[in-house]
């Protein structure tokens, strides 16, 4: 069967941003203006397409990645709207992993954000080519060149204007195209295009030189255009798209736009951009993987006739059809009913239907094929991160990785039939969102769920009480605690136990060090001459990781541990997995306790906008919090305070920065690394600790 659409004619994009720069407006204008969707929807009257959860429509974010396909200009566009909270940063990381390209919009009055800095981070650990539109062109403060300065110093990026507006604020109808020589001018009215202008003769000189500016910073990047430069050609519009094209692919210089998505303008001529300047699954890299049988490197070449491979990367509990797979084909292609291969599970499923998705609508289709992004039914035991492929040329793909949840509160049901419930949607819910977590403390007797930040279990729990009918009580949040080794000891561990018949017997030695922050477990077997038997081993991995996960100190995760087992003895006869494996707790224990353990606390990167009158009372507030101020930065009138924050210092600051301003300062906290908790304090959370255990 034929492709109904070249790769060449694709484009896998996502729209990326921090919260409220108008990421979803943008995507509900392209949607509307590729003829997907008949009636504008809009964030603040709680219609947006995309934003399709009850959750997201009452707090006007996003909450969930949404996928939807449209064209243009005969081709195919395969769009994500992510989230811009950093509380769903997952959603963000899986969705970067999957796509070619990115669009990056910012707000022109309050320019690169802090969310705007992690998503930027997150696109260039994934290589994504990207194109900047800077939105909200009307609104008062609006300062084009500004955020073209902070793209440049904050985000470290290379931004090659393509626009220039000829004013801002109520007055920002008009904008010069560097690329076509031409100037635009933009309507309110959805329904007509950009209108072609003279370029008004007092903007001519400033346009011929931004232009050359233009082709000067390309000339750096490229080859071709750097002969046309240096010879003084006249640089036709065609050679002008195609060198910011090859520049953008190899992601050394990002094209940025202008315009105001709410009033409509600006928006065509970013879907031109879009299939302009950004790759098709074939002009990115072929996928790397391992092959499952040989463990050797390999790659997937992005085509219809190699063997078929896919990334699962999402997966939802939908109320009307059941469990949805979300995936991206990188090679090959596979019909409804086909028999798939997963090698992390080692089990063969059977692909049900398959669906292109739009929001929360679906669209049945026979077959995917390489560059597709599409939804599945029937695949009960996969899982995000997981490779999908042919079972005859088994590969393993690069998985997703996902942060480590800081924040968790206990969760209780309200009734008998509540409590039934409870455990079966918790469980939907861990499957759909890899950064949600859900631990049974045997001890208390309660559940404890795990997520991002306050907002992120805020809206996990309303989801449970709206979308799965489950009653449930909520108990304070609580920090996600480590604890951790400093220095380095070696210790015996011993497992020995005599009845009747056959005992069992398990000893060994082991050396534990501490590692740098972040890197959780190393397991190192450095046994020689047999002293243990190789079936042993593993068993006492499991234990010492095991032992791990409930700490010596107040009962927290131990990480940051270097394990290495050299000496150990067995007996013939008593000797078994189970001995080996408890005797690996043992050690972990003991070493723990003789190794000057510590405390560790996650810290926060907060960043506050305020204006220069409340500067004194938010830097001594965040003193009493244990704040630690790196730098105070300038933006026009307002004044951003960077700082780091303990997160046990931090719950409720919104609630406290608005009183102390008035409601007139904003903050973003994202997470930013674990650090030793101060004497004083490391003593009253081992006693709230011990007290809850024996409470």
């Amino acid at each position: 069967m034929a492709r109904v659409f070249p790769l060449e004619e694709i484009r896998n994009i996502g729209i990326i941003a921090h919260i409220d720069a108008g990421k979803t407006t943008v995507t509900e204008r392209i949607l509307y203006y590729t003829g997907r969707t008949y009636k504008i929807g809009e964030v603040h009257e709680g219609t947006a397409v995309m934003d399709w959860m009850e959750q997201e429509r009452e707090r006007g974010i996003t909450i969930t990645a949404a996928a939807t396909t449209c064209y243009w200009r005969e081709q195919r566009i395969n769009i994500i709207d992510t989230p811009g909270h950093v509380d769903f940063t997952a959603e963000v990381e899986r969705s970067l992993r999957v796509l070619d390209g990115g669009v990056v919009v910012f707000d022109a009055v309050a320019g690169v954000e802090a969310q705007s800095e992690t998503v930027w981070r997150q696109a260039n650990g994934y290589e994504v080519p990207r194109i900047c539109f800077i939105n909200k062109m009307d609104r008062i403060g609006a300062n084009f060149n500004r955020t073209l300065s902070m793209i440049e110093t904050r985000l470290g990026a290379n931004p090659l204007p393509i626009h220039l507006p000829l004013s801002a604020e109520d007055s920002f109808r008009d904008v010069i195209d560097l690329v076509e020589n031409k100037a635009w001018r933009f309507t309110n009215d959805p329904d007509s295009g950009p209108e072609e202008i003279p370029v008004p003769d007092s903007e001519k000189g400033k346009m011929a030189e931004h232009r050359q500016a233009l082709i000067a910073k390309l000339a750096e990047h490229d080859d071709i255009m750097m002969i046309a430069y240096i010879e003084g050609d006249e640089i036709k519009p065609s050679e002008l798209k195609q060198a910011l094209r090859r520049v953008t692919l190899k992601n050394q210089g990002v094209p940025v736009l202008c315009g105001s998505a709410l009033k409509n303008m600006g928006v065509l001529l970013l879907l031109d951009a879009i299939v302009d300047y950004l790759p098709s699954p074939l002009e990115v890299p072929p996928v790397n993987g391992v092959e499952s049988r040989t463990g050797k490197k390999t790659t997937r070449e992005p085509s219809d006739d190699a063997p078929f491979s896919a990334l699962a990367f999402k997966v939802v509990t939908d109320p009307f059809v059941g469990r949805l797979v979300y995936f991206r084909v990188y090679s090959g292609k596979v019909k409804v009913g086909a028999q798939i291969f997963n090698p992390i599970r080692g089990r063969s499923e059977r692909i049900g239907r398959l669906l292109l998705m739009h929001a929360n609508h679906r669209e049945d289709v026979e077959v995917a094929d390489t560059g597709a992004i599409a939804a599945t039914l029937g695949l009960k035991n996969t899982f995000t991160g997981d490779t999908l492929c042919d079972s005859s040329k088994a590969v393993l793909l690069e998985s997703i990785k996902f942060p480590e949840p800081v924040i968790s509160v206990a969760i209780e049901p309200k009734t008998r039939s509540d409590q039934e419930r409870l455990g079966e949607s918790l469980q939907k819910l861990t499957e759909e969102d890899p950064t949600f977590k859900v631990a049974y403390n045997e001890e208390t007797g309660q559940t404890i769920v795990s997520g991002m930040g306050e907002l992120h279990l805020e809206v996990i729990v309303s989801r449970l009480i709206s979308e799965f009918r489950v009653g449930v009580k909520v108990g304070r949040p609580r920090v996600a605690y480590k604890e951790t080794i400093t220095e380095p000891v070696k210790i015996e561990g011993k497992f020995v136990r005599q009845s009747g018949g056959r005992g069992q017997y398990g000893h060994v030695n082991i050396e534990l060090e501490p590692l740098e922050r972040g890197k959780n477990f190393e397991f190192v077997d450095a046994i020689k001459g047999g002293t243990i038997p190789r079936q042993y081993i593993p068993p006492v991995q499991t234990g010492i990781k095991e032992a791990m996960e409930t700490g010596v100190i107040a009962g927290y995760p131990v990480v940051d541990i270097k394990a290495t087992l050299y000496d150990g003895s067995y007996h013939e006869v008593d000797s078994s997995e189970i001995a080996f494996k408890m005797a690996g707790s043992i050690a972990l224990r003991d070493g723990v306790k003789k190794g000057k353990p510590i405390l560790l606390e996650p810290i926060m990167n907060l960043e506050v906008v305020a204006p220069e009158q409340f500067l004194g009372d938010i830097i001594g507030d965040l003193n009493s919090k244990r704040g630690h101020i790196s730098k105070v930065d300038t933006q026009g009138e307002m004044y951003i305070i960077h700082s780091l924050i303990p997160m046990a210092e931090s719950f409720g600051y919104a609630t406290s920065l608005r009183s102390l301003t008035q409601g007139r300062a904003t903050h973003s906290l994202e997470f930013h690394s674990y650090e030793q908790v101060p004497a004083e304090i490391k003593d009253e959370i081992v006693e709230k600790a011990i007290g809850r255990k024996h409470g």
